[in-house]
């Protein structure tokens, strides 16, 4: 019998792996056992799933593991962790300001970022975390930088829109990510477009780039841009906003369930209660649009960003 193993629990599997604590394995088996199908099929990964969570709890209570987690890890909140890279002074600190409530050092001066710093950006109704990091310069890399960026569920990648050296910068930084066995950013983020010649450089970056990377032009100080990259953000971690409705009733649309893009009927009733996924006969599929309003849909259905689900058991 298949497991039919969902995005979710593929998730907790990702971050069981990239655990550096054992309360991180904790929270990652827990919710791996969790979002995992429970039938004939996942029997034995049921039995291995619980032998290894009672051995990671065993490990937390021990003396001193409170204590053991790096300081260099945040931990992760919202619908994902977005890593910010780029050379010294791209702007990179002057954007988390713009985009969420957090206060980090800004200064002219370089390498002015040493320690991790995470804000919460928040585009319409999901909340992303961003973390700052440190510049990754050839003169000198944190020691610590490949275990914060593995942590993180996305990495973007900030850049002044004006400097001469981007080539070598992003050359350098994709070169070094690809000797961390990290993939390369999805994003990259041209800051201060605001200047004399930002727009004109923006094309030529994006021109040179936009193969390997979604462009986003964008003003920290002035604001400029700041809603596309809240798009663009969301759409880097691979995400999908489902909300739901009891029958006769309008949706609550300021509170989505945050999932991964592919998730399906059976994923979105398990994290609203996993009885809903147990009993589901089917679900009645709403969209904003108002197209298609009502249409039965089966539990193995794939949804769509902002789609409206009645749950039927």
């Amino acid at each position: 019998m298949p497991a039919n193993l969902g995005p979710e629990f593929l998730a907790a599997e990702d971050d069981y792996r990239s655990a550096e604590t054992p309360a991180e394995k904790v929270a990652a088996l827990e919710k791996m056992f969790a979002t995992l199908p429970k039938h004939k099929g996942t029997e034995k990964m049921q039995a291995d799933i619980r032998k290894r969570l009672s051995q990671a709890r065993k490990d937390s209570q021990k003396k001193g593991a409170v204590h053991a987690t790096q300081f260099y890890l945040v931990p992760r909140e919202g619908a994902g962790q977005v890593a910010l890279v780029g050379p010294a002074n791209a702007g990179k600190s002057s954007l988390l300001t713009a985009l969420t409530h957090a206060r980090p050092e800004i200064a002219d001066y370089p390498f002015t970022t040493r320690l991790p710093i995470p804000g919460m950006a928040v585009y319409e109704n999901v909340q992303i975390q961003l973390v700052d990091l440190p510049a990754l310069h050839p003169d000198f890399v944190e020691p610590w930088m490949p275990q914060a960026l593995r942590h993180a569920n996305a990495l973007a990648l900030v850049v002044d829109v004006e400097d001469p050296a981007n080539l070598g910068d992003i050359e350098f930084i994709e070169t070094t990510l690809q000797g961390w066995h990290l993939a390369p950013p999805g994003l990259l983020i041209a800051n201060k477009i605001d200047r004399l010649e930002g727009a004109n450089d923006f094309e030529v970056l994006a021109e040179l780039f936009r193969p390997r990377y979604r462009c986003v032009a964008v003003s920290a100080s002035t604001g400029a841009g700041l809603q596309a990259v809240g798009r663009a953000l969301f759409d880097l971690l691979d995400l999908v906003r489902v909300y739901t409705k009891a029958p006769g009733r309008k949706s609550d649309f300021a509170t989505p369930y945050v999932l991964k893009r592919g998730a399906t009927v059976e994923d979105a009733a398990r994290h609203v209660h996993k009885d809903f996924a147990e009993h589901l006969r089917f679900a009645r599929l709403f969209r904003k649009s108002g197209v298609h309003d009502g249409f039965m849909v089966d539990r193995h259905h794939v949804l769509e960003d902002e789609d409206i689900l009645e749950f039927h058991t």
